[in-house]
C-alpha cells in the first residue's frame, strides 16, 4: 500500500497537531515561509514520491492567504510525484458564494473549486457545505462530512426528553439539516422565516413549529456575525420557548461584532466544533464548548487510504 503523508499549511496548527496524534503519525516537515515582497515559498523537507498525501488547510479569518498557501503547497506536492493528493479543509472558503442572487454576482465557490483542481489536488474533504450542490463544482470526488451525528451524540449526554426538545433552522434553507440533527435525536424541528434587508442582517418575522415551553437547539452550518442566531434567540423567547436555548454550528466564524452579540444573548450553551481556530477573544463566549472533529476525520483518512467506505466511520 501506498504510504500515507499528512501535510498542514499555518491555518489551524492545533488540529493539525490533533489530527497527527490521532493518526499516531508525525506531521510532514515543510518550509513555508515569504520573500520580501510577501510572495509565497513553500519546500516539502520529505520525499512524497507515490505517497497517498492529505494536506490540512481551513479557510480562517485570513482566507485569501490561507487559500493562496494552499494552492502553492498542492502545487509542489504535485511537482514532488505524490500519487494522490487529498485537499482536507474543515471549512470551505468562499462557500456562501454558491449562485447568482444578484445581476453581475460571481460564483466564487466555483472559482475556489476550479483552482483547487488546477493546483494539483485530487480529492476534497470538508464539512457542513454551505449547500450541498457545491460538490458539483469539482471535477474530482468531495466528501461533504455531515455533522449531525457529532452533535446528535453531545446532546444525548445531556439525558434530554425528546418530548421537551426542538431542533431550530434559523431559517428555510436550513431545515434538511435540522431534520438531520433531530431525528437520531427523537424530536420534532421548527423553521424561522427570515429575511436579510443587507449582508450579514437578519430578520425573523415568524416561528414556524410549536416551541412553547420547550429547550430549543438552534442548529446551523457557521455563525458568521451572529445576527442570524441573536434573532432567532430573540423570537423563541417571544414565542414562548424555554429560557435555555442552545446553539450549535459547525463553523465557529465569529466574526465582527459575533462575540459581543452571543454574550448579550446568553445561550444555555454554544456548541461548535474545531473546523477553525478560535483567535483572539472567540474564545471567550459565554458557554461555549468545542467538539473536535480529528477523531472523525482520523477515521476518514484511514478509510480512504485503506481503500474503504467513508460512511462505515459512523458504524465504528
Amino acid at each position: 500500500m501506498k504510504r500515507l503523508r499528512l501535510f498542514a499549511g499555518n491555518s489551524h496548527p492545533e488540529l493539525a497537531q490533533a489530527l497527527a496524534a490521532e493518526l499516531g503519525i508525525e506531521l510532514g516537515k515543510m518550509d513555508i515561509k515569504r520573500f520580501s515582497n510577501g510572495e509565497i515559498y513553500v519546500q516539502p523537507l520529505e520525499s512524497v514520491r507515490g505517497c497517498d498525501v492529505f494536506v490540512l488547510q481551513t479557510a480562517s479569518s485570513n482566507v485569501d492567504q490561507d487559500m493562496m498557501e494552499l494552492f502553492v503547497i498542492l502545487d509542489a506536492l504535485k511537482r514532488s510525484f505524490a500519487t494522490n493528493v487529498h485537499v482536507i479543509m474543515p471549512h470551505y472558503a468562499y462557500a456562501r458564494q454558491d449562485r447568482v442572487a444578484a445581476p453581475r454576482e460571481p460564483i466564487s465557490a466555483r472559482l475556489m473549486a476550479d483552482l483547487i483542481s488546477t493546483a494539483g489536488a485530487t480529492h476534497l474533504i470538508t464539512f457542513s457545505l454551505h449547500s450541498g450542490q457545491t460538490q458539483g463544482f469539482f471535477n474530482f470526488p468531495v466528501d461533504n462530512i455531515h455533522t449531525h451525528l457529532m452533535f446528535a451524540r453531545y446532546f444525548k449526554s445531556k439525558g434530554f426528553d425528546p418530548e421537551n426538545i426542538v431542533i431550530v433552522s434559523p431559517d428555510a434553507g436550513g431545515g434538511k439539516a435540522a431534520k438531520r440533527l433531530a431525528d437520531p435525536l427523537g424530536c420534532q424541528i421548527a423553521i424561522m422565516n427570515k429575511s436579510r434587508p443587507a449582508h450579514n442582517e437578519a430578520e425573523v418575522t415568524a416561528v414556524v413549529g410549536d416551541v412553547e415551553g420547550k429547550t430549543c437547539i438552534i442548529f446551523d452550518d457557521m455563525i458568521d456575525t451572529g445576527g442570524s442566531v441573536s434573532a432567532a434567540h430573540k423570537a423563541l423567547i417571544a414565542s414562548g420557548a424555554h429560557p435555555d436555548i442552545y446553539l450549535a454550528a459547525t463553523h465557529p466564524l465569529f466574526s465582527g461584532p459575533c462575540v459581543e452579540r452571543l454574550n448579550a444573548a446568553k445561550f444555555k450553551e454554544v456548541v461548535i466544533t474545531d473546523t477553525l481556530p478560535l483567535e483572539g477573544d472567540k474564545a471567550s463566549v459565554h458557554g461555549l464548548k468545542v467538539i473536535s472533529v480529528a477523531p472523525v476525520l482520523s477515521k476518514i483518512i484511514q478509510s480512504i487510504h485503506a481503500g474503504q467506505s467513508v460512511t462505515s466511520v459512523w458504524d465504528s
